[in-house]
């Protein structure tokens, strides 16, 4: 059945999950003459989200995806109920009764419980939706402990979720080893070392006996076959999924012996009006749970829908998966379970110091890589998945270690380089050829690769790169049109050559008078070897807006205020005076997430004012507004802690202290955590601290953001002082080298070599500049002044601080504000009107 004649067919999707909303988007995209207008039906009240990234609702991320727009109608909050295949209806719980002429079920599936004794009980929880995570978190509120029964991806990824809100953490597993699914005996049980490194207990190959309660009705312990007993106020089941098929039970369609609504490889069903995708699908006698085959799914029904003579199937799936869990690497591709039996040969290599497994699965001959796993270093991964099924370039032992990175051109057309959305390389050359594309975002806008779980990237620029120099095109890494020279090329002009001034490194190497984008570049990397203060001449006139006003500029131009408190440790007279500043200047006042106090609806020439009372109360410029060390949050560690091991908040107010100031190519952020319960949520930062009882371990090249990484475990058990050294070096490595606004982590992922290469650099001194990179911190460290203190200092400064040049005192009077919850916030743009 395709698109015919007539207008206006309609098609019904009930499910509104990552799958429905790919199908609603490829028939949009393909459905130039407008024939199908489209209803989408949701039992969820928001519209589709990324589940894959699901735990991270947690963290405050936003997983919507964009809303569709054109002829779709989206009801949310409403299910459908029932089919009635004779009048090409469906029944909805809103009481409607929705037509179509095709009819699209992407219902999905829910969680397995197991049948056991205290499964109903409160406090026990299912993980698959926001709503499940917006309960457990507010469950768990006042709670200690917490278990999860499901020892596979989604089960990790929820016990990490319970472990982040502050609770004791189990995992319970019936089959031998984490990961089942994905991972070999060896990757198991390398897994579960990380695992329990982070303080949480792993109980493998011993199924549930029951939940009991409390006294007060509710979970409180998990107990296991073997007599085993774990506490858990809060118990998460994430033991598998089940597809839901009852619509199709309901009308008749065929399903199987054990679920899943029964499709051809045109993914319909037994009636020719009816398809399924996604994770209620059964095609070819199975079910699929990864996003990448859901995906494909609805590629196949949308060109279905849209030509009657189109032979699209599906043919099965890559379960290949690289993600980054709890810190850990983890990938698996191909076939990693074949043996000796199947014609398959296994080459392990086991580093348990290090935390690393990897094994490789070839052919009895050693020629044709079939598959494997990777446990604590994944970097291989791009490669090796690119390379299943084909001859290895290398030999198996040289492919584990690395160095045989293939060029993007060297990879067969066929190859499928994102198995998330099946771009395959041919996929990515046609676009690079055939819509003149020169840059990675390029890439990712026209075929979608890299959108989803982002592990292809790399292997995505590398097929660019070649394509571009195929075809004759040199990739610049030039700043902007008045250098011919990228960001970590411009530094080491100015710091080799001594340059003094954006005026003189125009002159001597470049053309023109600069831009926005060159302007603040430069400014940043002449802050950063120490050139004068930032509004000092000609400095003041290369910042941008926030930069120029030592404050950040919101959307009334108004500004804030953030003063540095470091480790966010404060006396009650400092909290007094920021209170005492607010009320007198009518500042909105804002706790932050980095352990700081903001301060928001501050006028321009109300600025010296407010900093001249901080400034005398002791306080100092917090950096906000610049690309600099932000803030090192911490816990309260040893000190008060009963579970710290060591003095976190004593550590982080020293490494604040010591890298205030420092400016960079991106905003920096840290903390430190006093024990492996990692409150201060140092994985997440660009350089992260973790006690042990031994010492310190640092954590590399994490963020937030749209694009979350976590950081890397970069060396363990250091004292102080071996982790100042590392912490200075790193980040003069980074200043002299990094890209014009690139944070740390996508700054790792580009280096040749990543973490390996710069553990060389900054511990064994590959390239003979740590006495360099030592000198330079120590000049910064020795040099350091508070901006705000210099600038209160020097008259002239301070003439830039007023809002109306011709009228000093006169206040912007397009600012305005209405009170909410007893504070203000910016009246909206068409109440001013």
């Amino acid at each position: 059945m395709g698109a015919d004649s007539r207008p206006d067919r309609r098609l019904v999707v009930a499910g509104h999950g990552p799958a429905a909303h790919r199908l609603v988007e490829a028939v949009r995209e393909r459905d130039a003459a407008g024939t199908w207008t489209i209803t989408v039906i949701g039992e969820e009240p928001r519209t589709a989200y990324d589940r894959v990234a699901l735990t991270t609702h947690l963290e405050g991320a936003d997983l919507a995806y964009p809303a569709h727009d054109g002829t779709v109608t989206v009801r949310t909050g409403e299910r459908v109920t029932g089919i009635d295949r004779a009048a090409r209806t469906v029944a909805t719980s809103a009481g409607r009764a929705v037509p179509y002429d095709a009819l699209v079920l992407a219902t999905g599936s829910s969680p397995f419980v197991p049948p056991v004794e205290g499964a109903d009980l409160p406090g026990v929880f299912v993980y698959r939706t926001i709503d499940d995570l917006d309960a457990i978190r507010a469950y768990a509120r006042g709670r200690a402990t917490g278990a999860v029964v499901g020892g596979g991806l989604l089960g990790l990824e929820a016990a990490r979720a319970i472990q982040g809100l502050g609770l004791r953490s189990g995992v319970v597993e019936v089959a031998p080893w984490l990961m089942p699914r994905q991972l070999d005996e060896g990757g198991g049980a390398m897994l579960r070392r990380h695992i329990e490194a982070l303080g949480m207990a792993v109980h493998a190959g011993t199924p549930m006996r029951a939940l009991e309660a409390g006294e007060d009705g509710s979970v409180r312990r998990v107990v296991l076959a073997d007599g085993a007993v774990l506490d858990a106020e809060v118990v998460v089941f994430s033991a598998g999924i089940r597809p839901r098929d009852e619509l199709a039970r309901g009308c008749g369609l065929p399903v199987g012996e054990r679920g899943g609504i029964v499709v051809d490889a045109s993914c319909r069903t037994e009636d020719p009006a009816v398809f399924a995708i996604g994770e209620c699908a059964l095609v070819g006698g199975a079910v699929y749970g990864l996003v990448g085959p859901c995906f494909s799914m609805a590629e196949v029904v949308a060109d279905r829908l849209l030509s009657p003579a189109s032979t699209a199937v599906f043919e099965g799936a890559d379960m290949s998966t690289k993600l980054k869990l709890m810190g850990v690497d983890v990938a698996s591709f191909g076939d990693p379970f074949a043996g000796p039996g199947q014609g398959a040969l296994g080459v392990t290599y086991t580093d348990p110091v290090a935390g690393v497994y990897k094994r490789l699965v070839v052919s009895d001959d050693a020629r044709t890589l079939l598959g494997g796993v990777l446990v604590g270093d994944a970097e291989s991964y791009g490669t090796l998945r690119a390379h299943v099924g084909g001859g290895l370039p290398a030999a198996p032992e040289q492919m584990l270690f690395g160095g045989t990175e293939a060029a993007g051109g060297d990879l067969p057309g066929a190859t499928v380089i994102c198995s998330c959305n099946n771009v395959t390389a041919e996929g990515i050359r046609c676009a690079v050829a055939e819509c003149s594309l020169t840059d990675v975002a390029g890439v990712k806008d026209r075929t979608r690769a890299g959108t989803s779980c982002g592990s292809c990237v790399p292997l995505v620029k590398r097929i660019l790169d070649a394509e571009l120099t195929a075809a004759g095109i040199e990739v610049s890494t030039a700043i902007c049109e008045h250098f011919d020279y990228s960001r970590a090329e411009l530094f080491d002009i100015v710091r080799a050559g001594r340059v003094a001034s954006f005026t003189q490194l125009v002159q001597e190497h470049g053309t023109g008078r600069g831009c926005d984008i060159c302007k603040p570049a430069v400014a940043s990397i002449l802050a950063s070897l120490g050139n004068g203060h930032i509004l000092e001449g000609e400095q003041a006139a290369l910042q941008d807006t926030n930069d120029h006003f030592l404050a950040n500029l919101q959307k009334n131009g108004t500004y804030s205020v953030v003063p540095r408190v470091p480790g966010g440790e404060i006396t009650p007279e400092r909290l007094i005076v920021i209170g005492e500043v607010a009320r007198d200047f009518g500042l909105y006042t804002k706790i932050t997430g980095g352990q700081r106090i903001d301060l928001f609806g501050a006028r321009v020439e109300q600025l010296p004012e407010i900093w001249r009372r901080l400034v005398e109360a002791g306080f100092e410029s917090g950096h906000a507004y610049g690309k600099a060390l932000r803030t090192v949050k911490s816990c309260v560690g040893s000190t008060w802690c009963r579970y710290g091991v060591q003095d976190s908040a004593a550590m982080a107010i020293r490494l604040e202290m010591r890298y205030r100031g420092l400016r960079a190519p991106h905003k920096l952020k840290s903390a430190v955590s006093g024990c492996a319960r990692e409150c201060a949520e140092a994985q997440s930062k660009d350089f992260g601290v973790i006690a042990t009882e031994n010492g310190w371990n640092l954590y590399l090249a994490g963020n937030g953001g749209m694009r979350p990484r976590h950081a890397d475990l970069f060396a363990t058990d250091l004292t102080d002082d071996e982790l100042i050294t590392c912490i200075d070096r790193f980040l003069m490595f980074y200043i002299r080298t990094a890209d014009r606004l690139q944070r740390t982590a996508s700054w790792l992922e580009s280096l040749d070599g990543g973490l390996d290469y710069l553990r060389e650099v900054i511990v064994d001194d590959r390239l003979g500049i740590c006495a360099d990179l030592d000198d330079a911190m120590a000049r910064h460290v020795a040099s350091y002044s508070d901006e705000w203190r210099d600038t209160l200092d020097d008259p002239e400064r301070l003439r830039r601080f007023v809002s109306f040049v011709n009228a000093p005192q006169t206040p912007d009077p397009s600012i305005a504000f209405e009170v909410e919850r007893d504070q203000i916030k910016p009246l909206p743009l068409e109440v001013k009107r």
